[in-house]
């Protein structure tokens, strides 16, 4: 695979196309970043709502990973994927007409849909490669797709500060974040022209009821209930930040928190629905047809506590370079991106490891256990500290959380197929919770010793989800088999891009 994946033809154009898709559409998710101080001094904003702002970023990407998941199932990842891309237009412009903090808030709630994208072209590159490569596949389209935060960080000042004329001499980050939602909507229309949602010859499987997860056993329904709980329970949380900044008014957090509970019930009714003949006993699943939710369940924690803690260490690294070691905001930003772009071959190589190791489940244990290590090792650091160990510690540290993503997306894809969007959703999701924890818990610290517990907390957290991969979580059936479970197609999976090639 290695050899071949520069080529542009077959199932690997299928790739690049997929990969640059979730690169745009991390530019669009992170274009508020690079330009934070200029907004902060544009529009007078103080720094409780600046980091309120940071939490709207990943908020309703909570729900709608889980939504689009769905919808994914339903109508494939193609048209799903290109949507949502020409979406990315309306809150880039809505949030760089922006004139107030209100309207920066309702517009990156809106904004930050689009981070759901990720969970898209996991189930498309499912599609397009076999078990035995689905770790490397999957790393790259996450790592190289990751690095659109990276991206944004890199290019946008750059873009900002050249059309500055426009701004009367100012940055001109209203242009600049616009100009992102634009280039993501043309690339949307380039993406449904260009992709399939499966190779010739494929049945693109759906699940029989939508609406819900469809589980097999009355255990991991009542599972699946439990782990909703935190994907609701969260924007509770976040929405009584906002009343901390007064943008809410506590009746109008008690509105929220009420229609919360209703979406719960909701949400709890849907599950409901789709498996109520294997809750009332009249439909039962042949045991080859089986999975257990719990597997679910584990891979949405491994998710929370990497994916979930680079969102929040990506924000706050900046700030702890800034202060630990006496730099200057430029040094500590540039050293800060050496995280983010450990994503080009860390995610690759954790999908890699995956691949090559020969279990899944203790390449998730051992990266995860790394992560955990990592972050324990950044809380002792201190301004005291040698400036080239704490770089090398951090580049160490963002390898095992970036790896350990693309050892968590080896896995989901083989869980069971006709329902990845949805599975792939909730563990997405749960990625976006953990951020949104995390960020809250450091909005309510400061200094160096708030630092060291920030840190502490991330690697304990990870040490938990460490001992539960070990003990409970379980190697996927046919992990590295040639087809994916009930496969219809005769065509090998191998032969796929010589056809195209023909095609083309």
């Amino acid at each position: 695979m290695l050899t071949e994946l520069w080529s542009f033809r077959g199932r690997y154009r299928i790739l690049h196309m997929t990969w640059l898709a979730f690169f745009l559409s991390f530019v669009v998710w992170f274009n508020f970043a690079p330009f934070a101080t200029a907004v902060k001094a544009d529009l007078g904003l103080t720094e409780s709502q600046m980091r309120i702002i940071a939490i709207c970023n990943v908020a309703l990407t909570v729900p709608a990973r889980i939504i689009i998941g769905m919808v994914l199932d339903r109508f494939g990842p193609r048209i799903t994927y290109s949507l949502l891309l020409m979406y990315a237009a309306i809150p880039c412009l809505t949030f760089s007409l922006a004139q107030d903090f209100n309207h920066l808030v309702l517009s990156r709630l809106l904004l930050s849909i689009v981070g759901a994208g990720f969970v898209i072209g996991i189930r498309m590159v499912a599609e397009w490669f076999p078990p035995k490569e689905i770790g490397l596949a999957e790393g790259i389209y996450g790592g190289w797709g990751n690095f659109g935060s990276a991206g944004a960080a890199f290019l946008l000042p750059s873009i900002a500060t050249a059309m500055s004329f426009l701004a009367v001499g100012q940055i001109n980050w209203r242009f600049a974040i616009a100009l992102t939602g634009i280039v993501a909507a043309i690339y949307g229309v380039i993406y449904y022209f260009s992709v399939q949602d499966t190779p010739p010859g494929k049945v693109y499987q759906r699940p029989q009821r939508h609406g819900g997860i469809e589980v097999t056993s009355r255990r991991s329904f009542w599972a699946m209930l439990a782990m909703n709980i935190p994907l609701v329970g969260i924007l509770g949380v976040l929405a009584w930040r906002l009343t901390k900044v007064k943008f809410l008014t506590p009746s109008q957090l008690s509105i929220v928190l009420l229609f919360l509970v209703g979406l719960y019930l909701f949400q709890a009714y849907k599950a409901w629905d789709v498996n109520k003949e294997l809750m009332t006993g009249t439909k039962r699943y042949p045991a080859e047809d089986r999975y257990d939710f719990s597997q679910v369940a584990i891979l949405e924690l491994t998710y929370f506590v990497n994916f979930g803690s680079e969102l929040a260490v990506v924000s706050m690294l900046p700030e702890f370079f800034e202060t630990t070691f006496s730099l200057n905001k430029v040094v500590a930003g540039m050293i800060a991106a050496s995280y983010a772009f450990m994503n080009l071959a860390a995610r690759p190589g954790g999908g890699l490891i995956s691949d090559k190791l020969g279990s899944r489940k203790w390449t998730m244990t051992l990266l995860t256990g790394g992560m955990a290590l990592g972050y324990l090792i950044l809380s002792s650091m201190s301004g005291g500290g040698w400036l080239p160990l704490a770089i090398l510690l951090t580049m160490l540290a963002s390898f095992f959380v970036q790896a350990g993503e693309g050892s968590t997306f080896a896995i989901v894809p083989l869980i069971k197929r006709r329902v990845t969007g949805q599975i792939a959703g909730n563990v997405g999701a749960y990625g976006n919770v953990g951020a949104v924890a995390y960020l809250t818990l450091y909005s309510f610290l400061a200094g160096p010793t708030g630092n060291r517990i920030f840190f502490q907390t991330l690697g304990v957290a990870a040490l938990i989800v460490c001992f539960l991969c070990a003990f409970f979580l379980k190697e996927p059936k046919g992990s590295f088999a040639e087809h994916h479970e009930g496969e219809e197609s005769q065509v090998s999976v191998s032969k796929v891009p010589v056809l195209l090639e023909e095609r083309d």
